[in-house]
């Protein structure tokens, strides 16, 4: 489901039109649909009923306390990889009970900070991190529940910046030395040695490489059991993709979900799923004003006032967005163009050679599927101050980020 769709050639969001909003807030500028995030949250929760499970939304994907909150309030949990996002998911509201704290870093600091707040779970990944973990639950005379991340050395068949499935990758333990590992995990009193967790990578599309991690985690738990660890938990991580070109369809959520749930089913384990990209991405849009056009030789370029700091996907992944204009005109593509910003690389680009209707200075665009992985990866690149956030709910909108501004930008120098 993309929520831009065209009405009387103006283009909206859940009846919205996105260029009121461009007037009243100024661009670039994100919006997202509350709609549309709580429908693909959903599309995990009810596949799952009557299963012991929690879906933790992974919210590196997007952390604005907003959509935080709107999940918090929907029942979800969070997988966090940060102190930072940890201290979000509270501000939010979000219940510490239904927290996993993932990544492979995880300072003394943070890890203690997770201990007092009293997150469900660790996804310890590495020795070292146990025996840490161990010491500070110890201090705090608690025990902290983990649950290893395995390496399960598969394919995920994806960009590489984005797949962590094998062992060339920085992430968990070779699945072939877990048991080990537990074994060795048992010395120390202060963890709970309660389950067992696994992600091969994001913007997945095909079920094969992650149903082979499943049976491959799944026949770890096992033989763990059968050497007498309580392992209760199973976190499979997400990963799941999304459409972001006209003619590609996203994976059924629903499909998939049914699929993990007849793996688990019968096993007596709590299943936790941690998908980001596939409810929030199709929410959101940029939208952006045309500034200028330029033509060098036979190449077209539209300068656009949204930069690679603004939405750092296509330089950064090679990744594709479909880029509308908010005001439909006769429907043909005759423009063949690099769309790109203002910034000073010609890394600066949201399309390459992208056929698109004719467009001019002071027509507004929307980049669509922009809902995740893009906020949060914005910078302030060449002193550009961060766009504003915006909701759409209930037939209504609001700001939920203000724009920043110069003085944001050197707050706390000098």
């Amino acid at each position: 489901m993309r929520p831009a769709t065209y009405l009387d050639r103006t283009l909206t969001v859940d009846g919205i039109a996105l260029a009121d909003i461009a007037a009243k807030t100024g661009t670039p500028c994100y919006v997202y649909s509350a709609a549309t995030i709580l429908e693909n949250y959903r599309a995990y929760e009810e596949p799952l009923q009557g299963l012991p499970h929690t879906v933790c939304y992974a919210m590196k994907a997007n952390g604005n306390l907003a959509i935080l909150k709107l999940l918090a309030n929907a029942g979800a949990g969070f997988d966090i990889v940060s102190g930072g996002e940890l201290y979000r998911v509270l501000k939010a509201g979000g219940d510490p009970a239904k927290v996993v704290f993932s990544g492979v870093g995880k300072t003394a600091e943070e890890i203690d900070a997770a201990l007092i707040a009293g997150i469900f779970a660790f996804n310890c990944e590495s020795e070292p991190e146990l025996a840490l973990l161990d010491s500070l639950a110890h201090r705090r005379g608690i025990q902290a529940r983990v649950a290893l991340r395995v390496n399960p050395n598969v394919d995920a068949s994806t960009h590489a910046y984005i797949s962590t499935g094998s062992l060339v990758h920085k992430f968990g333990v070779d699945i072939a030395q877990a048991e080990g590992v537990y074994d060795r995990a048992r010395r120390l009193g202060n963890l709970l040695l309660e389950g067992v967790s696994c992600h091969i990578g994001s913007q997945l599309f095909d079920q094969v490489p992650m149903m082979e991690a499943v049976d491959r985690v799944l026949d770890l738990i096992v033989r763990l059991r059968a050497k007498g660890f309580a392992i209760r938990h199973v976190d499979l991580g997400g990963g799941l993709g999304i459409a972001y070109k006209r003619d590609q369809d996203s994976p059924d959520i629903g499909r998939f979900v049914s699929a993990l749930r007849d793996k688990v089913a019968g096993r007596d384990l709590h299943l936790f799923l941690e998908p980001g990209r596939s409810i929030v991405g199709n929410s959101g849009v940029l939208l952006t004003r045309v500034l200028y056009r330029k033509k060098a030789g036979e190449k077209e370029f539209v300068i656009i006032d949204a930069a690679m700091n603004d939405l750092i996907r296509p330089a950064l992944y090679d990744a594709h967005h479909e880029i509308l204009p908010l005001r439909a005109g006769p429907g043909d593509c005759s423009l063949l163009a690099d769309v790109v910003g203002p910034v000073c690389e010609s890394g600066d680009f949201l399309a390459q050679d992208r056929q698109m209707p004719e467009v001019f200075p002071g027509d507004l665009l929307a980049v669509c599927t922009a809902g995740a992985y893009g906020f949060v990866q914005a910078s302030t690149y060449n002193a550009r101050p961060r766009p504003a956030e915006v909701l759409i709910e209930n037939g209504s909108w609001r700001v939920i980020r203000s724009r920043e501004t110069f003085d944001d930008l050197i707050r706390g120098e000098g």
